[in-house]
């Protein structure tokens, strides 16, 4: 009886499989070999983490903000010269997958600043609370009670204690630690409204996936300033995996009408987990920089199927005409995004990729490993950083688009996470976030395909059987 069981369980969850993941069929592959080399633990792993289940209350409730929300008139900006631009045909491609993922145009008129410095960029966000008026709206995956994260915490206690609206939402789990802690209580108590986004809990467990996480970062300041990219709240040194440190990031700061999209998009997530709705904030016309340049943001989520990221990135590479260079900390992209690099790599595009020589994640970096040897025979170039983790997730397109973004190069941002990122088309700029990446390649070692080719035997079966994975991490 228990044999039927087991083999009807089986047929079932193949059946389910194929339904659900039918439309990718590596995806499907994988999951098919789980289900049925251990039937009972690979049913119990498919329902728990195999379906993007967001909750159907909550994919309700979403859509009731983004109407509210993310609606034509809270895009519209009053000065014209915001509008007053023409791109080039390539960026113009991007820019029309950017604005379907979250309705932001290009805008023109943003001044930028730029850093790979995490000390350097703690303390010009504190400065810029410092100077906070009115609010100051702060989103981050992890914030850590450590010199930085008390930093910060100083800097938002001194803004509410002047009467300024300090809001900080933190994940979940990523900041599970932060949110148990003696700095939440002190923060509370100095006036800064903590609030936690997508909660952990048993209930939660039956009706979602526990791992989809709101992994952007965020901040805003008075509607005017703002602020986006790898950077966490905490310190380069990154106290929980020190052994890796340090991480090392990129961060952009905002002036300029693009922060109104910013505050946006803070605006749904603090709506969605606050139930507070302060969408009138978006009547504030961020000033519009006559120095500045032209950008776009990008926000993207499993709450609507979401695959804008993978789009927006694939965009970038087939538009290459000369040179492409990208850096992410965890590599386990789909078959698509591999194709388009190999394929731009094939057609005399520079394809340069950066990633960590050491990860905090053993099985992304074996499915990453996996993964080299065809882009390396297909002219791909891969750096490994040696001087910490390389947390940066930017790309530079011919040295004329930059993009900078908290999303990494894996399936985990493509089709779980919340992610967001700004789109900057202009040469200065790009040239600004190129130099940096020079940088990072400066402190790499360079993979050369004839020694990869030349590995061990068993070197290359770990790194082929964590691959196996890479459909399913």
């Amino acid at each position: 009886m228990f044999v039927v069981g087991e083999f009807a369980l089986q047929i079932f969850m193949a059946a389910l499989v194929l339904l659900r993941k039918g439309n990718r069929p590596q995806v499907a592959m994988a999951w098919m070999v789980v289900v049925l080399a251990v039937p009972i633990v690979g049913a119990i792993a498919y329902l728990l983490v195999g379906e993007t289940r967001f909750g159907a209350f909550r994919i309700r409730r979403h859509a009731k903000i983004i109407a509210e929300v993310d609606c034509p008139a809270n895009h519209v900006h009053h000065d014209s010269r915001t509008r007053h631009f023409q791109l080039e045909p390539a960026q113009h491609q991007i820019a029309t997958v950017a604005q379907l993922a979250s309705h932001c145009v290009p805008l023109a008129g943003n001044k930028l600043w730029l850093s790979g410095d995490s000390q350097e960029v703690i303390n010009r966000m504190c400065d810029d609370i410092d100077q906070a008026n009115l609010h100051v709206h702060l989103l981050t995956y992890i914030y850590l009670a450590d010199k930085a994260g008390q930093q910060v915490a100083q800097a938002l206690i001194r803004a509410a204690s002047r009467g300024v609206s300090c809001r900080l939402l933190v994940d979940g789990v990523g900041s599970k630690d932060f949110l148990k802690s003696a700095l939440r209580k002190e923060l509370q108590q100095g006036g800064v409204n903590v609030c936690e986004a997508l909660r952990v809990n048993m209930l939660r467990l039956i009706i979602s996936r526990l791992d989809m996480r709101n992994h952007r970062k965020f901040l805003v300041v008075d509607g005017a300033v703002g602020w986006t990219g790898s950077q966490n709240i905490a310190e380069a040194g990154f106290a929980p995996k020190a052994k890796f440190a340090p991480w090392v990031d990129c961060t952009v700061r905002i002036a300029g009408p693009l922060v109104k999209e910013l505050q946006m998009i803070f605006i749904e997530d603090w709506y969605m987990e606050s139930q507070e709705d302060i969408d009138a904030l978006l009547k504030i016309e961020p000033a519009y920089e006559s120095d500045g340049v032209i950008a776009q943001s990008f926000a993207t989520g499993p709450n609507f199927q979401n695959d804008a990221v993978t789009q927006l990135i694939q965009s970038a590479v087939q538009i290459a005409n000369e040179e492409i260079v990208l850096t992410t900390p965890y590599f386990v992209p789909d078959y698509a995004t591999l194709s388009a690099l190999a394929v731009a790599a094939r057609r005399g595009v520079r394809v340069h990729l950066m990633v960590p020589a050491r990860n905090d994640s053993m099985w992304v970096r074996l499915a990453s490993r996996s993964l080299f040897r065809n882009l390396l025979e297909c002219g791909v170039r891969i750096h490994e950083f040696q001087k910490g983790l390389l947390h940066a997730k930017t790309i530079v397109v011919d040295r004329s688009t930059a993009i900078v973004t908290s999303a990494n190069l894996d399936r985990r941002s493509f089709e779980l996470n919340f992610e967001a990122g700004i789109i900057v088309y202009n040469a200065d700029f790009a040239g600004q976030l190129r130099f940096l990446q020079s940088k990072y390649i400066e402190q790499s070692t360079e993979i050369l395909a004839e020694k990869w080719a030349q590995r061990r035997w068993f070197e290359r079966l770990i790194d082929n059987a964590g691959g196996l994975l890479s459909p399913l991490l």
